[in-house]
């Protein structure tokens, strides 16, 4: 199981958010590229980086940055999410070396535009589902939609993407713990890989997680808490390879 540490980028620098609320951020870096360097010297086998402004604007805002870290640190896939509404976005993440592009708010409104890029970038699209009590949450988190998750995955997969990333947004940075039944729950609703997000916060999370991988859980991606020094990442990422999907 891989444990993935999170990069999010807003103004150039990295922060994190409390609920995925853009004036709640704390800034831990004015140096993003550094910050990756730090998690594959901890040996990190991804990252996962997000354009927080590029997710509220809908077109990218922090590419200069996210294209520095990824020919930086051209053997570490990196998966991006933020602003990803056309195909010529994906293209150009694609070109710059991102490995996996990350579609959230318009593969809920525009179901038929998930479906086209997975043919059209096969193997590169991951669908991230951000849910609140099993409903699906888009615009940055600020609106709650009537789709079930477990539904909504399921087209998703029918569809041919790559794999979900599971976000509960009423743990994501606040360190409460991940939520590993719903994890699992989505995880065992389908084929493609699941990657948990949100609320891990020390090794007794990892091992939860870890515990359900057989359910078809592959990785976790952690912020706040390697940050602020709850989980030490190289620890965890150890741990978290010692449990096979």
């Amino acid at each position: 199981m891989l444990l993935i540490p999170a990069i999010d980028l807003k103004e150039g620098k990295c922060v994190r958010l409390r609920q995925g609320r853009m004036e709640d951020d704390t800034v831990f870096s004015d140096d993003p590229v550094a910050v990756a360097g730090r998690w594959v010297e901890a040996g990190a086998k991804r990252l996962h980086l997000v354009d927080l402004d590029g997710a509220f604007a809908g077109k990218p805002r922090n590419a200069e940055v996210i294209n520095a870290i990824v020919s930086a640190y051209p053997d570490v896939p990196v998966q991006i999410g933020g602003g990803i509404r056309d195909e010529d976005t994906i293209q150009a993440y694609l070109e710059a070396g991102v490995q996996y592009v990350i579609i959230g708010t318009k593969a809920v409104s525009e179901p038929h535009f998930v479906r086209d890029v997975a043919i059209e970038f096969p193997g590169h699209i991951i669908i991230g589902l951000d849910a609140k009590d099993g409903k699906v949450a888009i615009d940055g988190w600020s609106k709650l939609s009537r789709h079930d998750v477990v539904d909504m995955a399921q087209k998703f997969e029918a569809q041919g993407v790559s794999a979900i990333i599971y976000t509960d947004i009423s743990r994501d940075g606040m360190l409460q713990g991940v939520n590993v039944e719903a994890t699992a729950k989505l995880a065992r609703a389908v084929n493609i890989p699941i990657i948990a997000s949100g609320g891990i916060t020390n090794l007794d999370d990892i091992r939860a997680l870890g515990e359900a991988s057989q359910d078809g859980i592959m990785g976790a991606i952690t912020g706040r808490a390697i940050y602020e020094g709850t989980l030490d990442f190289a620890e965890a990422q150890k741990l978290a390879l010692t449990y096979s999907v």
